[in-house]
Parts: structure tokens; C-alpha cells; sequence
């Protein structure tokens, strides 16, 4: 009996060891081939991590048998797509935090008044290779295709893409194949392909506040390469966007919710503060804290909260009130969404112009926060959006209107100029704006 289970172990042991053996075989199949005919993606792989640890081909492209997008490649099952799922084989908690993180649910666009907007007044393909390049797509099988892959769908490397196999999210998304490199990710050229542009130009404020000057002048001190990585002690020169929202801190490990530290909500027309604001606050300030004095960061926040609530108080919160006005009363009844002015119009006041002022006073650009932001709010609210309400001489909403523009502060549109600017000067103007510097919106 013994000498049978000792038999049966050796048996064990000498098959494992085979398969491992024909494994390495197929991996080296894969990197001699891919080395000749794409020595591009062969040199990327060969100078990263996973090349140093004996991460291959693979053991990535590895396809179990009966998975959707599993397909025959040179006698081996492989799959063109890796998905977090693949990547939580070895790397489980980044996988589990990006699935809980706001990232991973950006594929929700597709059911969005974004989307709509984009298949309406633009045509599916734009939809197909501007939105969900960067929101991730549901990535689709084609039965015909030599790769499994639809064409529609892929290639997409959007970081909320929707997988054949249930997960959310692309890791390429910021981690580049094939070389997935730490070191790119940690620069905000990484998450430039997606926060920037008209809505959302977190890379542009970047670059024009004095994090950005001092990371663009300090670059080859950043030690961006260094594990681990944490401010304050590895690099004290400026932050990145990983700094900020992901990477370590003395008090903090590395996280890839990038939630965590964000107090406010500034993409929805009126913004709103996180749940359990007061802990991301926190856990936010702690990053602050590293370079700045508590005075300076409570300064920064104090500032940042007044902007929040001058967007919310004196232009989103009443305009989103005659907006859903004018669609109760139905004025332009019969037409689509978005085929009339005042549509479009309220659109860009808070999907455009209101997230350029509440997101460049989150990252101190000052230019973002005034001239492409609330310079332009002011001037399409009361210009434009205003006007194009009043042109349907509906009773009830030119009443609203009236109600909405007796509040004091929209009453300098009747005073004398004179008057306005001895306001100013003696601070009586600055005052009922007082209670601003601080959180309002729960």
C-alpha cells in the first residue's frame, strides 16, 4: 500500500512535470514567433516585469476550454483578450479594488444621455471609436473572426469595457501592453487618452497648475521607477495624478479605487458630496499634508468648496429647475432630445462649462476655474439659456424665469454699474456669498 501511494506521487510529479515542460514549450513557440514577425510587442514584453518574473505569453492568453473567446492559435487555446479576471490570477487585490472603483463602471455610458447624444446627432461609428474607447464597450463575439473578436468591439481598451466573461474594466487601459510598466502609469500622460478635451479636462489643468509646472521642470527627479513608490519620502518634487489618487503615502498603501480620496461628485448637473465624504477628505489631505502646511490645504479646500457651491447655488440648482420645467411643460414638444436649443444649451452649461470650473478649482487651475469655466456658465445662462426659454412665451416659465432672476444673486443684471463696483470695493458684494467656503450639499 505504501509503496503503491509512493508510486502514485511519482506518477504525479513526473506528469506535472510534463505538462509544465510542454507549457514552457508552447510559451517558447510564442515568443520565437511574435519575436520575428511583431518584434515591436516581443521587445516591450521582453524589458518588462512580467519578462523578469517568467510571466509568457501564455500564461496571460491562456484560454480555458468553452470560453467565448477562446480560439485555436498555433496548436495552443488561447484568447486575444485579457480581462482583470485574467490579471487577478496574480495580481487579486489591484484586480478587486479596480472592480469596486468608479472606473470600472464607466461602460455604463452606453446607456447614457452621452451615448444617446452620440449615436443621435453623430452616427454609431463615432460612438464606436470615440465614446467607447475610452468608457469601455460590451466587447462582442464573432464566430466568423480569426480572433473570436468583433471589429465593432475591438480593439477597446476602455476602462470600464464589459467582458465576455462578466468582468468590468480594461488594466491596459493604464498599464500599456505588452509592457505594462508601474513607471507609466504613475505619469499623467497615462490618464491623459480619457480626462481631457471640452468636459473634462482634468490633464489640461494639470499642466496649468503649479503641480503640473513642477512635475514638467522636476520630471527626472520623480524616481518614477522606484518601489515602492511614496511621496514624501521616494520623491518629494511635485504630484502626479497617481500621487494623488492612488499611490502610497507614508499613512496609506496604494490603492486602485480611485474613489477613496474624492470628497465631491462634479460630473452630475448639480454636484454632490461622496458618501463618507469626511474619510476621503482625509484620506485625500493626508497626500496633501506630505508637502503642504494644514493651513495651506485647509485654504485649497476652503476655495474649492466656495466654487462647488457657487456653481450649485447660483446657476445649476435654478437652471435645472427651469429645465424640468420647460420639459413638463413640453415646450418643443414633439421634437427629440437635443433637437432644440435650449438642449444643447443647458448641456454645455453643466456638462461642459460647469465641470471645467468645479474641476479646475479641484486641481488650483485658476484659468479652468473662471475663464473656461465660470466666465462661460455666466455668460450662456443669462444670454442664451435664458433667452431661448423666454422665446416660447410660455406664461408659467417666463414666471419662473422672473422668480429664478429676483434671487440677489442675479440681481446685478439691473443695477448701475457705479453701484456694483462700490460693492465690490467695500467687500458688501463678496458677503452673501460668506457661508460658500465650506461644504453645503450633502
Amino acid at each position: 500500500m505504501k509503496r503503491s501511494l509512493i508510486t502514485a506521487c511519482i506518477l504525479m510529479c513526473l506528469l506535472a512535470g510534463a505538462a509544465t515542460a510542454a507549457q514552457e514549450s508552447v510559451a517558447g513557440k510564442c515568443m520565437t514567433c511574435h519575436k520575428e514577425k511583431s518584434h515591436g510587442l516581443y521587445n516591450q514584453w521582453y524589458k518588462s516585469e512580467h519578462a523578469k518574473h517568467n510571466v509568457t505569453c501564455l500564461d496571460c492568453h491562456h484560454a480555458a476550454k468553452g470560453e467565448p473567446d477562446a480560439f485555436m492559435h498555433e496548436g495552443a487555446l488561447i484568447a486575444t483578450l485579457v480581462t482583470p479576471k485574467d490579471c487577478g490570477v496574480c495580481h487579486q487585490k489591484q484586480t478587486m479594488e479596480v472592480m469596486a472603483s468608479y472606473h470600472a463602471t464607466a461602460g455604463e455610458i452606453l446607456e447614457s444621455k452621452d451615448a444617446y447624444l452620440a449615436h443621435a446627432a453623430g452616427g454609431a461609428p463615432v460612438a464606436v471609436a470615440g465614446c467607447e474607447n475610452c468608457h469601455g464597450c460590451k466587447v462582442e463575439i464573432d464566430p466568423d473572426s480569426p480572433n473570436k473578436l468583433s471589429r465593432l468591439s475591438w480593439p477597446n481598451s476602455g476602462i470600464g469595457r464589459i467582458n465576455p466573461d462578466g468582468s468590468k474594466g480594461s488594466c491596459t487601459a493604464c498599464h500599456t501592453r505588452h509592457a505594462f510598466s508601474v513607471k507609466q502609469a504613475r505619469q499623467p500622460e497615462s490618464c491623459g487618452k480619457c480626462h481631457l478635451g471640452p468636459d473634462h479636462p482634468q490633464e489640461e489643468i494639470y499642466k496649468e497648475s503649479k503641480h503640473g509646472n513642477a512635475y514638467y521642470t522636476h520630471k527626472d527627479e520623480m524616481n518614477l521607477d522606484s518601489e515602492p513608490w511614496i511621496v514624501g519620502q521616494d520623491y518629494d518634487e511635485a504630484p502626479t495624478c497617481a500621487t494623488c489618487h492612488m499611490s502610497a503615502t507614508p499613512n496609506q498603501q496604494v490603492t486602485h479605487d480611485v474613489g477613496q480620496r474624492i470628497s465631491w461628485t462634479l460630473r452630475p448637473p448639480v454636484s454632490k458630496t461622496k458618501p463618507d465624504w469626511q474619510s476621503r477628505r482625509k484620506n485625500m489631505q493626508d497626500v496633501c499634508t506630505n508637502c503642504h502646511g494644514q493651513g495651506f490645504v485647509d485654504g485649497h479646500y476652503a476655495q474649492f468648496d466656495g466654487i462647488v457651491n457657487l456653481y450649485n447655488e447660483k446657476f445649476a440648482k435654478p437652471g435645472l429647475q427651469l429645465y424640468k420645467k420647460a420639459k413638463e411643460l413640453k415646450l418643443g414638444e414633439g421634437k427629440a432630445a437635443f433637437s432644440n436649443d435650449y438642449d444643447w444649451t443647458w448641456w454645455e452649461i453643466w456638462h461642459h462649462e460647469g465641470r471645467r470650473a468645479r474641476m479646475g478649482a479641484s486641481m488650483m487651475g485658476p484659468d479652468y476655474t473662471w475663464w473656461h469655466g465660470i466666465y462661460d456658465v455666466a455668460q450662456h445662462f443669462y444670454f442664451k439659456y435664458i433667452p431661448e426659454l423666454r422665446a416660447y412665451d410660455n406664461p408659467e416659465m417666463n414666471k419662473l424665469i422672473d422668480e429664478v432672476l429676483a434671487d440677489p444673486y442675479h440681481q446685478w443684471l439691473n443695477r448701475p454699474t457705479a453701484d456694483i463696483k462700490a460693492d465690490i470695493k467695500s467687500g458688501k458684494m463678496a458677503e452673501m456669498f460668506d457661508d460658500f467656503y465650506q461644504v453645503q450639499s450633502k
